[in-house]
This record gives C-alpha cells, sequence and structure tokens, in this order.
C-alpha cells in the first residue's frame, strides 16, 4: 500500500468489519449526529449537567470501541506489535469515548427536555 487514501480506508474497514456490520455503523453514526444537531439547534444552547454526564461516559465508550473491535478482528492486546498497532488502539479508543460522549448527551436530550430554570 503505497497511499492512504479514503478508497482504501473504506475498503479496509469493509473487509474488516464485513459489509453489513459496516454499513449498520455508518447508519448509526448519521442518525447519531443527525439527532445531536437537531439537539444543538432545538435547545440553543448546551446544558451543562447532561454535558457532564456525557464526559462520565467517554471512558466506558472508550474501553467498549477496543474490546467491540478486538473481538471483531479476533485479536488479542498480546498481538500488539509496533508503535503503529498502539496508536491505532488509542484512536479506536478515543473514537469511542467520543462516540459515547455525543450518544449519552443526545439520548439524554432526547429524553429529558431542557427545563427554563436550568442555568446554561
Amino acid at each position: 500500500m503505497q497511499e492512504l487514501t479514503f478508497e482504501t480506508m473504506f475498503a479496509v474497514f469493509q473487509e474488516m468489519f464485513g459489509a453489513g456490520l459496516f454499513w449498520a455503523m455508518v447508519i448509526a453514526a448519521l442518525v447519531v449526529t443527525m439527532a445531536y444537531l437537531y439537539v444543538l439547534i432545538r435547545d440553543r444552547a448546551v446544558s451543562w449537567r447532561k454535558f457532564l454526564w456525557a464526559q462520565l461516559s467517554m471512558p466506558v465508550g472508550a474501553v467498549v470501541a477496543v474490546i467491540f473491535v478486538q473481538r471483531i478482528t479476533h485479536s488479542q492486546f498480546r498481538d500488539l506489535g509496533g508503535p503503529i498497532d498502539w496508536l491505532v488502539l488509542l484512536g479506536v479508543a478515543a473514537l469511542g469515548a467520543v462516540g459515547a460522549a455525543i450518544l449519552v448527551y443526545t439520548v439524554e436530550s432526547l429524553i429529558w427536555r431542557r427545563s427554563h430554570d436550568e442555568v446554561s
């Protein structure tokens, strides 16, 4: 692999996760992103209480993402080799943490509507 292009990454992820799971994850990410944008536009402000809970969910999201990728790829932590493997693992954890925070904030905002007495 001489170049790292979008098409190459697309093919690698589709091969790694399988077509069904890959597209399910893409659609889920799009739905959560659209719901998050809807919540931000609807509320016109960030609820710091919900934001705190979203941040507290980040470590859980990081761990779940790493375990999920480890299961999908049928690998173990002992299979990690060079620095690139560790960087990819940290990237997966970071994306899982951010995804969990966005998901928790969105779900909280959709379930519990922002009250007028909340300080923003």
